[in-house]
């Protein structure tokens, strides 16, 4: 999936949990970790959907979060194990290989055969854009991540990954019909960093 399928699945997700544990989330974390695994596409030598995208790996990196967290860490797992587990077994077909969930047990990848380019993930990826649009707004998440929180500077790399593939075509090109929401959530994003910085930077009389 491309940026705003694994943003609006990842808060999707990590919200459901949330909700039914009665504990607000950090929303900069989930949109950071809903994204993270793809960071292998800028580290030289590791191929993409393989070590980042395991499950496997995911599960022992969050072990100490839920010993000292417990149960308060279990939406920000399941924003970081949707990316593979989801968002990337739909879209298997955009590599041939698919995605390896289980390394290092198995290097076998699994995955549908549906490319990131095709309609099928273009109407998922709308699909689950509006939904989260619609449930950001109905719980007022939006206000709060609107705020200018020095926490929030952490959405500079959500919005680089929904900024470079949209205008700069890196690490792909985005699909025009995807355009519009990735400009949304650019907005969404930037919109508080901005705010950060306009609190902290000196004012001048």
């Amino acid at each position: 999936m491309f940026a705003v399928g694994h943003l609006s699945l990842g808060y999707l997700f990590a919200k459901g949990p949330a909700k039914l544990l009665k504990q607000e989330i950090n929303l900069p974390l989930i949109f950071l970790l809903s994204l993270i695994p793809d960071i292998d596409i800028i580290i030289p030598g590791v191929q993409h959907r393989t070590i980042t995208h395991s499950i496997v790996v995911a599960i022992i990196v969050f072990l100490p979060f839920f010993m000292l967290y417990r149960t308060k860490a279990v939406p920000y797992f399941i924003a970081l194990a949707q990316h593979s587990l989801v968002g990337d077994f739909i879209t298997g077909g955009r590599y041939a290989e698919g995605t390896q969930i289980l390394w290092p047990i198995t290097s076998a990848s699994y995955g549908l055969p549906i490319s990131v380019f095709s309609m099928t993930n273009i109407i998922l990826e709308w699909s689950s854009f509006l939904i989260a649009g619609a449930v950001m707004l109905k719980t007022k998440d939006i206000q709060k991540l609107l705020k200018g929180q020095v926490s929030h500077l952490s959405l500079s790399i959500p919005a680089l990954a929904v900024l470079l593939p949209s205008f700069l075509h890196f690490p792909l090109v985005v699909p025009p019909e995807l355009l519009i929401p990735h400009l949304i959530y650019l907005i969404i994003f930037a919109l508080p960093i901005a705010n950060v910085f306009k609190q902290v930077l000196p004012h001048s009389d």
